[in-house]
């Protein structure tokens, strides 16, 4: 019982840790740099590059009229985070890959929310490239539900692959 209330306290520090991080970097950038400037930190692969993302995940659907891109990048994130509570309920709390996984998911949603709940749109400052090809800025929120998205597939198909080996043995 008490494992699992300190792996619960990991697990929701964890999900604190991104959601600072990210506020913070968020402020610093914004503080630091208008918008639209660059700074460049590694030449010919990577800048820091103030933008406001108005759309959703790589900018999609940032030309949807006001009142229903506000209502749709409210509301979808805020579903997310209930499921994303949800499942970290409902998965054991010994299954640390799945449990990292959406405790990064739920920092990273958290703090993407709340620049859209207070600015209307998401900062994103983070842009990697080589040459003329950019891939879409994107902020520390995102780098952490893309690495959790990433630990949960990684958990689905480890448990995938121990299923089939012990089907597999069974059968033999």
């Amino acid at each position: 019982m008490r494992r699992g209330k300190i792996l619960r306290f990991a697990y929701g520090g964890l999900s604190l840790a991104v959601l600072g991080l990210d506020q913070l970097t968020k402020l610093l950038i914004t503080d630091r740099m208008a918008a639209y400037s660059s700074v460049t930190v590694i030449p010919g692969l990577f800048q820091l590059t103030l933008v406001w993302n108005r759309g959703g995940l790589f900018g999609l659907c940032r030309e949807l009229p006001d009142p229903y891109r506000t209502a749709l990048f409210t509301a979808v994130p805020t579903l997310a985070i209930g499921i994303i509570l949800l499942f970290q309920y409902r998965t054991t709390l010994g299954d640390r890959v799945a449990q990292t996984g959406l405790a990064l998911i739920l920092g990273g949603a958290v703090g993407n929310l709340i620049d859209r709940v207070r600015l209307g749109h998401v900062i994103d400052f983070l842009d990697v490239f080589v040459g003329e090809y950019h891939w879409p800025a994107f902020n520390i929120a995102d780098s952490a539900i893309c690495v959790g998205v990433a630990l949960l597939l990684i958990d689905l198909f480890m448990k995938g692959g121990s299923r089939a080996q012990v089907e597999t043995m069974e059968q033999g």
